[in-house]
C-alpha cells in the first residue's frame, strides 16, 4: 500500500477567540506545535538530495549564486527566505523546469542537474507548484490522471485515486468540477494529491500556504507532518517562517541568492529567522 493511505483532511475547526486573536503566527505562543512528527529523521541519515554549487541565472542575472544544501532521507528540510532570495528558482532548477548554469544536483544518488522534469518526476520527484497551478479547464479527476501520467498501471491508478480520494473527501465530492472553480485550499488539496499520484519518493514543495486563509493554512502544515509520518520526504519552500519551523527538522535561509543560514529549529531565535526570512539580513 502506498504510503499516503490514511485520510488526513478534516475541515479547519474554529479555534476560541484568544487562539484567534493570536492568528496564525500567534507571537511566542503561535499554533500548537503538534506537527512535527517526532524527533527527527532515524539515524543513520543519507542525503536523498544533494544541491552543490548551483549558479541559475535568467539571462545576465544571476538568481543562484553557488547554492549548496542537502535534503536528508526521511526528513522534512525547509528552505526560507525573502522575496526574490531565490526560493522558487531553486526548486524549479531541480524539478528541471530551468537548467542551471553551473554545479551539481543528485538525487538519491543520481545526477539530475540539467535533466528534463519528466525524467526526474520518473526518478521519484515530485513538484507541487508555487501558486498551486491546477489545470482550470480539466476536472478534478482528469487533474489527478494528469499526475499519472507516466505510469502504465491502470489499476493502480485506479486505487491509487480511490486511496486519495478517502484521504481527500472535498475532492471526492467535486471530482466533476473543473479544476479551476475550487477554492484556494481545495486547490491546494488538489495540486499535493496530483504529486502523490506520481508516488514520489521527495516532494518539493514551493509556498503551499500562499494565499490562503490561516485555518486553512494551519491544515496545509498538519498535512505536510501527515505526508512526512507516511515516509514521503519533504523539501519545503515557505515565507511563513513561523509555521514552517512548527514542522522542520531542518532549515536554510536563502538571501540574494546565496545560503547564508543552516540549522536546525531552535539552533537561531525565532525572531531573528522570521526577520531574515522577510526582510533579509540587515547591512553593516
Amino acid at each position: 500500500m502506498p504510503p499516503y493511505a490514511l485520510p488526513i483532511w478534516e475541515e479547519p475547526r474554529e479555534k476560541s477567540s484568544d487562539a484567534r486573536a493570536r492568528g496564525v503566527r500567534g507571537g511566542r505562543e503561535g499554533p500548537e506545535r503538534f506537527y512535527r512528527t517526532g524527533p527527527g529523521p532515524p539515524a543513520p541519515m543519507s542525503a536523498l538530495l544533494e544541491v552543490k554549487d548551483v549558479v541559475t541565472a535568467y539571462g545576465k542575472i544571476e538568481a543562484l549564486k553557488g547554492v549548496s544544501l542537502q535534503v536528508e532521507q526521511g526528513s522534512i528540510t525547509c528552505l526560507l527566505g525573502p522575496n526574490g532570495a531565490g526560493k522558487t528558482t531553486l526548486m524549479m532548477t531541480t524539478a528541471g523546469i530551468l537548467r542551471p548554469r553551473s554545479g551539481s544536483i543528485r538525487f538519491a544518488g543520481k545526477e539530475i542537474a540539467g535533466a528534463a522534469p519528466h525524467r526526474i518526476v520518473e526518478l521519484g520527484a515530485a513538484l507541487v507548484p508555487e501558486n498551486r497551478l491546477v489545470f482550470p479547464s480539466m476536472t478534478v479527476l482528469e487533474n489527478l490522471q494528469a499526475g499519472a501520467y507516466q505510469r502504465n498501471d491502470r489499476g493502480g491508478i485506479d486505487e491509487d485515486i480511490e486511496r486519495l480520494f478517502e484521504r481527500f473527501p472535498r475532492l471526492k465530492e467535486r471530482a466533476a468540477q473543473h479544476g479551476g472553480t475550487l477554492s484556494g485550499g481545495e486547490q491546494q488539496m488538489l495540486s499535493v494529491a496530483r504529486a502523490l499520484m506520481s508516488r514520489p519518493k521527495l516532494m518539493l514543495m514551493d509556498e503551499p500556504s500562499l494565499g490562503l486563509a490561516p485555518l486553512v493554512v494551519e491544515e496545509i502544515f498538519r498535512i505536510i507532518a501527515q505526508l512526512h509520518k507516511d515516509g514521503t520526504t519533504i523539501f519545503l519552500v515557505e515565507q511563513n517562517a513561523h509555521m514552517a519551523l512548527t514542522v522542520a527538522h531542518h532549515f536554510y535561509l536563502i538571501e540574494q541568492g546565496k545560503v547564508t543560514f543552516s540549522g536546525d529549529p531552535g539552533s537561531l531565535a525565532e525572531d531573528e529567522v522570521i526577520r531574515r526570512a522577510y526582510l533579509g539580513s540587515a547591512k553593516a
